[in-house]
């Protein structure tokens, strides 16, 4: 339980760092796209969990699963996301753990956008239609894995 509390700490904190460099620079470097559906549920702290196709600008795919941890989030959704990916220098670049800092709150249909960064500073800027209720009102972080 204390090294779980560890971890959702460490996220917290890597988000809040992430509200000065979130975004994406001019310096960013267009890798492709990704696709992805989630599923959200959340009672304080919660879980993600989904799956996602990356599609590279020289046309290859690439299947991956996509686990996250969720901070002060209550509710549940389904989301669907499609977004640009910046900075890919080598596939394995791809996983690790992605971190955004936002408010996002959704009732019923409604869009959503963010923009996640990797600690080797892949960039995922995602836009999203959610089914269900969901606020979220801290950062989340999400564990991306390619099968």
């Amino acid at each position: 339980m204390v090294r779980w509390c560890y971890k959702v700490l460490s996220l917290a904190l890597v988000s809040a760092l992430l509200v000065v460099t979130g975004t994406v620079a001019a310096e960013d470097q267009p890798s492709g796209k990704i696709s992805l559906f989630v599923t959200s549920v959340a009672a304080g702290v919660g879980a993600q969990w989904g799956r996602g196709t990356l599609t590279l600008n020289n046309g290859k795919h690439y299947e991956f699963t996509v686990q996250g941890v969720e901070i002060s989030g209550v509710g549940f959704s389904d989301a669907r996301a499609e977004g640009q990916v910046y900075n890919i220098r080598d596939l394995a670049d791809f996983n690790g753990v992605y971190v955004a800092a936002e408010a996002n709150a959704t009732i019923g249909d409604g869009p959503g956008a963010r923009t996640m960064r990797n600690e080797r500073g892949v960039v995922i800027n995602l836009s999203s239609a959610q089914q269900g209720v969901k606020l979220t009102l801290a950062g989340e972080g999400v564990r991306i894995a390619l099968k």
